[in-house]
């Protein structure tokens, strides 16, 4: 079997070979792979976390010096069962020095944003891609509340700061 054949059918899990496969291995293969594809999946959405990223700074206006790092900060969305905390689709800052900015708001008043208004302007002002990327990485592992998000261009690397 080819590679790519054998990609097409771990695609659909439930068709007959990959079923019968998977039926024979033991419940701690099974987890493993699960914990693996978990960690495969969850590496591809940083990636287009980064490849989003770097377009957008590739597109800012700058004195010359490239873009080291964005950072992402969060945001709560309502949602059928409840609030849930997330990242915001947008850049919070970008940096071009190693130091993290001090991304704390110098104000602590809160505007009430109809919830139809917060998602027509995700809608037309956030990048789709990005936006679906961070939704993701929010789901595979949650924010807390203070996080920040810093996303690293020169090592692709995607980081979650606790404070």
């Amino acid at each position: 079997m080819k590679p790519l054949e054998l990609a097409e059918l771990l695609t659909a899990p439930a068709e007959h070979p990959v079923r019968e496969a998977l039926r024979e291995l033991a419940p701690r293969e099974l987890d493993a792979l699960v914990i693996e594809a978990l960690a495969a999946t969850e590496e591809a959405w940083r990636q287009v976390v980064v490849s989003r990223v770097k377009a957008f700074a590739a597109g800012q206006p700058g004195s010359g010096r490239p873009a080291v790092a964005a950072y992402f900060t969060t945001t709560e969305r309502r949602a059928a069962e409840g609030m849930h905390l997330g990242w915001s689709p947008f850049v919070a800052a970008l940096s071009d020095t190693e130091a993290v900015p001090d991304l704390r708001p110098a104000r602590t008043t809160v505007t009430a944003v109809p919830v139809g208004e917060a998602a027509l302007a995700e809608e037309i002002f956030a990048d789709p891609e990005l936006a679906a990327a961070l939704n993701r990485l929010a789901a595979l592992d949650p924010p807390g509340h203070g996080d920040v998000l810093r996303v690293h261009l020169p090592t692709r690397a995607v980081t979650r700061i606790s404070r």
